[in-house]
């Protein structure tokens, strides 16, 4: 990575020197290559971040958040049409007998 920087650099400070470009448009090229190579290290820290959470099994917070939302509304709707207690009673008896 390190000769990566360095060629390029050179690249533009050999296209300053030979006239080729102004000096605004060799700073405009360092900083347009800088953003992008920050921009792909960022990238791939967060994906090994996130290989490296998942293998630890933590769950990501939106990941949790659906979860809880998702066992609310389980949680709201076995309260609105609630189980008959006699028929889990004569199943289990059935069972039991058998």
């Amino acid at each position: 990575m390190a000769s990566d920087i360095f060629s390029t650099l050179r690249t533009y400070l050999n296209q300053l020197s030979g006239g080729d470009k102004s000096a605004t448009e060799v700073a405009a090229a360092v900083n347009q290559w800088l953003r992008e190579g920050g921009e792909a290290l960022k990238i791939k820290i967060e994906d090994e971040v996130e290989r490296s959470i998942s293998k630890m099994g933590f769950v990501k917070r939106g990941e949790f958040e659906a979860l809880k939302e998702e066992v609310a509304r389980l949680k709201s709707a076995s309260k609105k049409s609630p189980v008959k207690k006699a028929s889990v009673k004569k199943t289990a008896t059935k069972k039991a007998s058998r």
